[in-house]
This record gives C-alpha cells, structure tokens and sequence, in this order.
C-alpha cells in the first residue's frame, strides 16, 4: 500500500491551485499525481479539509448491524451452522452480506465458529 504524502505537500498543492494554477499544472509543479491533485482540491473545496483520510480498520457497515439481533437468533436456534449456510437464510430473508462479512461480524463480538463435538465431519476428513 503506498505511503501517504504529507499534509504539507497537500497545502502547497492547493495553495497552488487557489492561487490560480490549474489542477494539473500543480500536480506537475509538485511532482504528485494529477488525479491526487484534483482529490485534493475537491475535498479541500467540498469539506475544507487537506489531512488524509483514516486508513484501514474495520468499520461495521451499517446494513449487517441493522440485523444483528435476526442473525444472532438464527445463530442460537441453530449453533452448528455453517457461515455459508447463514449467509443463504439471511439472502431468503432480504438481507444481502457474504462469509466474510459475516465473519467480521462475528469477529468484532468475540464469536468464534468453531466446530463443535456434534459437527459432521467434511468429506474430504472421510478419506
């Protein structure tokens, strides 16, 4: 993942740019991309901000939360299902995620989805 430049390469930039240089022509001047350049000035000029954006973590998105309590249930009534299994009831129920989003769900709350003494095997462990 690239670095992020500084913020006080991002203030020459846009200084540059208010001052009456084009977009790309500070791009160029500063030696940052033309499409950087033009993010910048358009969040500087949208939120009057110039620091990055936070990067990475895990932000819960808001769609899977909203049914945390249904897929927390369907868990209790059934503790032996697969992720794969739960991501299917909840798309017959009109809630659109993947495994891995609901992974991170249960992640964030300390679940783990171990198999259990009462878990079939796979078939791959019969052979």
């Amino acid at each position: 993942m690239p670095s992020v430049l500084s913020v006080d390469l991002r203030e020459r930039v846009i200084e540059a740019i208010e001052a009456g240089s084009s977009r790309r022509q500070a791009a160029e001047r500063f030696g940052v991309g033309k499409a950087s350049a033009i993010r910048w000035h358009a969040r500087f000029r949208d939120a009057g901000e110039i620091a990055p954006k936070p990067a990475g973590g895990d932000r819960p998105p808001p769609a899977i939360e909203a049914h945390a309590e249904m897929i927390l249930a369907i868990c209790n009534a059934h503790p032996q299902i697969f992720l794969r299994e739960l991501r299917d009831t909840l798309a017959k129920r009109g809630v659109r995620t993947s495994t891995s989003g609901l992974w991170r769900f249960f992640g964030r709350r300390g679940i783990t989805r171990k198999k259990g003494l009462f878990t079939q095997p796979s078939n791959s462990a019969r052979t």
